[in-house]
């Protein structure tokens, strides 16, 4: 029972490490809450872009979970590269590519056995299509990522937490912007999670196969200062599909979580925008039950 335990606290605690994240239980790190409003193109057209986030999570509740009085606090720094080409690929969509590196800092009680590191690379090639316009401007925009992330991050077995989760996974993603009028618009993006085997968990198994999850951010804003000010609601939600398998055994320990908050976007000028999210959770299971406040920079060179 005792061996049961350190791994599932191990399997929890990995949620902080998200890129955008903040992973899940036994998930690798994922988009909860790093992007958010006009999510469904770049702000500024083709070309490239360099976006920094800066995001820190806090939690002192581990749902479903024996200890009194825990803590986790987790600081992620993102340093992202996307270029979005102007060449067609498909009649009305523009081929592009989306690389992200996470550096995370991590402290938690009661586990000591921590570490912090660079975390997994994320490397998306992605399809964005050309708005679909009205009478007034755009209508709807969409884009489609096939996000992979690779097991590159700093990972020990001996360790409970790592920025690395020791797996590949794909996570492929929808986001979309309406416009429901030129001065309110609602986003979402709509990830599907599948996870390949981690050979060397912590806690003593032989091996561990995360379970398939689908999670995702969604917003609704107006404009305060039209082409400057934006602000409104965002959230993010994370829901486990399938059991995780212990050494080919079923574990029932699937992780959700609802998260909600008020944000905004600065447009500082065309080619440079700040983004600002806060988000509470609620509902929590087998995971930590925190806060999470997120800064996101994109330069458009």
């Amino acid at each position: 029972m005792r061996r049961f335990y350190r791994l599932s606290i191990f399997l929890l605690l990995g949620v902080v490490l998200s890129a955008g994240s903040v992973a899940a239980f036994n998930q690798p790190s994922v988009n909860l809450g790093f992007t958010s409003f006009l999510d469904g193109a770049p702000p500024a057209g083709s070309g490239l872009y360099l976006t920094e986030y800066l995001q820190y999570y806090t939690a002192d509740k581990l749902a479903d979970l024996p200890f009194d009085d825990p803590s986790v606090d987790v600081t992620i720094s993102l340093t992202q590269a996307t270029y979005q080409s102007a060449t067609e690929l498909f009649p009305g969509a523009r081929w592009g590519l989306n690389v992200m590196l996470p550096l995370v800092f991590i402290d938690s009680d009661p586990l000591p056995e921590t570490d912090s590191g660079f975390g997994d690379l994320l490397v998306g090639p992605f399809l964005q299509w050309d708005p679909i316009m009205g009478k007034e401007g755009p209508r709807m925009l969409n884009r489609i990522e096939l996000q992979t992330i690779w097991p590159t991050g700093k990972y020990d077995e001996k360790r409970a937490l790592n920025p690395g989760s020791n797996h590949f996974s794909f996570n492929p993603y929808w986001s979309a912007t309406l416009f429901l009028t030129q001065e309110v618009t609602a986003s979402w993006r709509i990830h599907y999670l599948w996870n390949d085997t981690n050979d060397d968990p912590f806690g003593g198994a032989d091996e561990l196969k995360a379970g398939q999850a689908w999670h995702g951010n969604f917003t609704l804003d107006t404009a305060v200062f039209p082409k400057t000010l934006r602000v409104g609601l965002n959230g993010y939600f994370f829901d486990q599909l399938t059991h995780t398998r212990v050494d080919g055994r079923s574990i029932d320990d699937d992780e959700r979580v609802f998260a909600v908050g008020p944000g905004g976007i600065w447009h500082i000028s065309p080619d440079m925008h700040l983004f600002f999210n806060v988000y509470k959770e609620f509902e929590a299971e087998n995971r930590p039950e925190g806060e999470r406040y997120n800064l996101r920079f994109v330069w458009h060179l």
